[in-house]
């Protein structure tokens, strides 16, 4: 069986995870200190709309792409520690909300 093909995806070049030299794992880590980094550096991107476009297409499974959290192949509006939740939100909880642009969420309605 023969893998997908995707076309270079030139943007890549560009981002500020790769500039940076972010450890990959950043953003694919369930922890909530990991997320709000990784939505910190894409939200400050200049490719950060061209990513999050191909993660939609791709249909990427998990991790943080374009700033928005994916998981199973959908966008996450929230996500919060595991077990019991705190009366009192924790500020180190608290992560980033970056809009999805009006032509992404088009896309993500007809899908």
């Amino acid at each position: 069986m023969q893998a997908l093909m995707y076309e270079p995806e030139i943007w890549r070049q560009q981002a500020a995870c790769a500039r940076l030299g972010v450890p990959t794992g950043v953003f694919f880590s369930d922890d909530l200190g990991d997320i709000a980094q990784a939505k910190l550096i894409c939200a400050d991107c200049p490719v950060m709309e061209s990513c999050l476009e191909g993660a939609i297409r791709r249909g990427e499974p998990w991790g943080v792409w374009g700033a928005q959290l994916f998981r199973n192949g959908h966008i996450l509006t929230s996500k919060r520690r595991r077990g019991r939740p705190s009366k009192v939100p924790r500020p180190e909880d608290q992560v980033l909300m970056v809009p999805i642009p009006m032509r992404l969420q088009r896309e993500l309605l007809s899908a």
